[in-house]
């Protein structure tokens, strides 16, 4: 290929990636934005019902957390068939993954409806933090579903390459909660349910408006509003495996909580912190994997190897940069970041260094992040799955000799951060990136 003709394949991609991330890295920002602003809200009631937000939050998130492979199958489907030339196929894919959402999220919202008691009860609060917690629970099951379906809608509208209107939702949605939430607590004095009762109100809204949007692409495509059997079968057989993948990242995630929590209420503390900026910055980099996984899968349904290889080659480019910019930033900033979570001086004393640690991995996780977005593109979820529960027993032992060997302190939690951020993420990153080099994940056509 002449010099500038590959010069302008490469703009053209660099196009396409910022026109796809920018918009998905806001309506990612846009979902933790419910929590935040629950529990502003719900923090000046008291410290039981903030208590029990924490509780029934923790629970939502990890049961509708593993049911982020809605997404995830749906969009690497919809390009495919996308890029085949084939958009009633591609639309179709969508509805049926939008069915299967809807009655997952039936499933899990009445199992955990009938068990919301024991699930609060096994957290071990005391007994009015629990029953605040059973009442957020019970009323947001009822959103659950909801959650679901905007999951599997937003990865309808991705693989379709439309980041802005999921952008577009989430932020309409986030103002609805703001505004329900400050009215029924407050202005109806309903307390913590009011906050639920809000949440899931702007959930089915949210809903409502995807339904919309949805609606009209059907009409274009001539696809009808019901599902097929076998779409929901390919659907459900690619989500399988991501599920496992989540399971296995979550695994990882847990592990790491238990062992810092057997270090004691400081360190527990600092790794919290450094937690919830890892998650942060995951943020900024997943939106790369987003556009990865929508031109991957469109590539490769139009049977074009050469641009998805090229699309690797950029995104990854896109991925380690961006990696490199936010872990410098944290870099600089980790002897005050601290500061914005936590006023407790044992705490801030342990994270500049911690801080550094993680900032010095970004750079690796956005490569891993990316590579994970190609793959997942490539509908190669059975390679993920795998490699998933790979990486976690690899880290298990890794992770116990730094819980075991390593005296609680600055220096335990620099251990177990850069066991996460260093020693998981490169065997992730060496399982993906051995399979991204060679052509077993280039399955061309629909």
């Amino acid at each position: 290929m002449p010099l500038t003709a590959a010069r302008a394949e490469r703009r053209a991609i660099d196009r396409s990636i910022a026109n796809l991330a920018i918009p998905a890295l806001g309506a990612l920002i846009a979902e933790p934005l419910f929590l935040i602003v629950d529990s502003a809200l719900i923090g000046h009631l008291g410290a039981e019902p903030l208590a029990g937000l924490a509780i029934a939050g923790s629970i939502l998130q990890t049961a509708v957390g593993l049911m982020v492979f809605l997404a995830y199958a749906t969009t690497p489907l919809v390009a495919r068939r996308r890029g085949a030339g084939d958009l009633r196929g591609a639309v179709q894919a969508g509805v049926d993954g939008l069915w299967l959402a809807l009655g997952i999220g039936v499933a899990v919202g009445g199992a955990m409806w009938a068990a919301s008691r024991p699930l609060v009860e096994a957290f071990g609060a005391g007994s009015g933090a629990s029953a605040q917690a059973t009442t957020y629970l019970t009323i947001s099951c009822l959103g659950i579903p909801a959650m679901l379906v905007v999951y599997a809608a937003s990865g309808l509208l991705r693989g379709l390459q439309d980041t802005k209107t999921p952008l577009v939702v989430a932020t309409i949605g986030f103002a609805l909660n703001a505004v329900l939430n400050a009215w029924f607590i407050y202005g109806l004095g309903l307390g913590i349910a009011g906050s639920a009762w809000g949440t899931v109100l702007a959930q089915w809204a949210m809903v409502g408006a995807y339904l919309v949007v949805v609606a009209r692409h059907a009409r274009r495509a001539g696809v009808g509003p019901l599902p097929h059997h076998g779409g929901l079968a390919s659907v459900g057989r690619s989500g399988g495996w991501l599920f496992v993948r989540t399971l296995g990242l979550r695994a990882a995630f847990l592990a790491t909580v238990l062992a810092a929590a057997s270090h004691g209420t400081t360190v527990t503390a600092g790794y919290q912190v450094v937690f919830t900026i890892f998650t942060t910055a995951a943020f900024a980099l997943d939106a790369l994997a987003i556009a990865a996984q929508a031109l991957i899968g469109d590539a490769l349904g139009s049977r074009d190897a050469a641009r998805a290889k090229a699309v690797v080659r950029r995104t990854m480019l896109w991925g380690v940069g961006s990696g490199v910019v936010v872990g410098a930033a944290l870099i600089l900033a980790s002897p005050l970041v601290g500061r914005a979570f936590t006023s407790d001086g044992d705490v801030l004393a342990l994270l500049p260094a911690a801080l550094v640690v993680l900032g010095a991995s970004l750079p690796l996780g956005g490569f891993v992040f990316v590579l994970d977005g190609v793959l997942m593109g490539a509908g190669d979820a059975r390679y993920l799955a795998w490699t998933s529960l790979a990486g976690v027993a690899v880290y298990l032992p890794l992770l116990w000799a730094a819980t075991a060997l390593v005296a609680p302190g600055a220096s335990s939690l620099v251990a177990l951060t850069a066991s996460f951020s260093f020693i998981y993420m490169a065997a992730r990153a060496v399982a993906l990136g051995l399979r991204a080099r060679g052509d077993r994940w280039v399955r061309l056509g629909v």
